[in-house]
């Protein structure tokens, strides 16, 4: 498994960056939380990341931190209907501390607020997690 990447970034949008490490370039998708922390192109960067590999598809998902993409993880491995891209989603639009501070708090209107989660998604998150999220 591909825990972590260092290397050069050369290209980022807020959902994506570039890294590239002995004459690869690898694409990493990433939260736009995490697009706000990198460096400016042409800088040395290392990401947290997560090999997600489909029946069609190897993706690379990479975070700021190990706890990002520790809770990046869990959702997806134990929320019913939230997957990668969901996850993605939830972790642009919220930090981690607001997002387990809210998750704590059976705050379903703040996670309701992210475009594509709808109230009973928000509900699966709270039930799912809140027992799994540090107190």
């Amino acid at each position: 498994m591909i825990t972590s990447i260092q290397g050069t970034l050369t290209a980022a949008t807020p959902l994506h960056a570039i890294v590239e490490l002995n004459g690869f370039g690898y694409e990493v998708h990433i939260p736009v939380t995490t697009a706000e922390k990198l460096p400016a192109a042409g800088a040395t960067v290392k990401l947290h990341t997560l090999v997600i590999y489909r029946e069609d598809a190897q993706t690379l998902y990479g975070f700021a931190t190990p706890a990002e993409r520790d809770f990046f993880r869990l959702m997806i491995e134990n929320v019913t209907g939230v997957g990668p891209k969901m996850a993605l989603t939830i972790m642009s639009r919220l930090s981690l501390p607001s997002l387990e501070s809210a998750i704590r708090m059976g705050d379903i209107a703040t996670l309701a607020k992210t475009p594509g989660i709808g109230k009973k998604t928000a509900e699966r998150l709270v039930v799912e997690l809140k027992s799994k999220v540090g107190g």
